[in-house]
């Protein structure tokens, strides 16, 4: 039976000079596998073949034995290689690419960015993708503990500004807005540590892919080059706003004033109400 945007098995039922027919296995309907995508093979009569089936330009069922970089059905990190009037054209790796209807754009996507996108059938029988995939990100059960290094890409954001991520494009993760003070956007992957798993099975992370301990000696590093290229005084100190230390140093306030404390232990600054000085 003929699956559309999978694999397929399939039979070699006729060789032409242009390729080959092929029939899904369950299915009567013959369909052409281009020289061009047989990958070099040469095939036997009755041989069984895994294809990739997708429709042609002109809507007709073609086949291939490359492999997509993503199946209907499932979620991948694709690109973004056309907008047009119609909608945004996403590779899959293979001859054709897939259309983004207009109507599923509500994030704004751009050309040559890539993004999560689910692959389905819609109702005119064609391969489409959607960057709204949060209904397709599944529950780790329980793959990740604390400390673990994973790979997320960001694909939406809470009503209260944390990010939704999907961990190895599978499983649903969140960093909380307090984690990151960088500016981050929809498409975007990140190197992030687990923190905790939640209830539910989320898994909470941060970008903070460091030890504690490590993060804030880093911290003192950067706290010290800035001293040094601003004739070793500036106006920050541990009681400056949360707002003015992530602006500057994209840290939150408590990471500050525990580097700023470690400085002082180490007798390399000080401070009073005008700010912080190099000793």
């Amino acid at each position: 039976m003929l699956n559309l945007g999978k694999i397929n098995k399939a039979k070699v039922v006729k060789e032409k000079d242009f390729g080959y027919y092929i029939t899904p296995i369950g299915d009567s309907i013959e369909i052409l596998l281009p020289k061009s995508g047989t990958l070099g093979r040469t095939l036997e009569i009755d041989e069984e073949i895994d294809v990739f089936i997708y429709r042609d330009s002109k809507d007709r069922f073609i086949s291939t034995l490359k492999t997509p970089l993503a199946q209907v059905g499932e979620v991948a990190y694709l690109k973004v290689v056309a907008q047009t009037p119609i909608g945004a054209f996403v590779n899959i790796g293979l001859e054709r690419d897939v259309l983004v209807p207009m109507k599923e754009q509500e994030i704004k996507i751009y050309k040559d960015s890539s993004y999560l996108f689910y692959l389905y059938v819609d109702k005119t029988g064609r391969i489409a993708a959607t960057p709204d995939v949060n209904d397709y990100i599944d529950i780790a059960d329980n793959l990740y503990k604390e400390g673990d290094l994973v790979t997320g890409v960001v694909y939406g954001f809470t009503s209260v500004g944390s990010a939704l991520v999907a961990i190895d494009n599978k499983y649903k993760g969140l960093i909380l807005k307090n984690e990151f003070f960088n500016f981050l956007k929809v498409g975007e992957k990140l190197e992030l540590r687990v923190k905790r798993i939640y209830e539910d099975g989320t898994v909470s992370v941060t970008p903070r892919t460091k030890a504690i301990k490590d993060q804030r000696l880093e911290l003192e590093d950067i706290i010290l080059d800035y001293l040094k290229t601003h004739n070793g005084f500036m106006v920050y100190n541990d009681k400056s706003s949360p707002e003015d230390i992530r602006s500057i140093f994209h840290v939150s306030k408590n990471y500050f004033k525990n580097a700023l404390g470690g400085l002082m232990k180490k007798r390399l600054i000080s401070q009073d109400s005008e700010g912080t000085k190099l000793i």
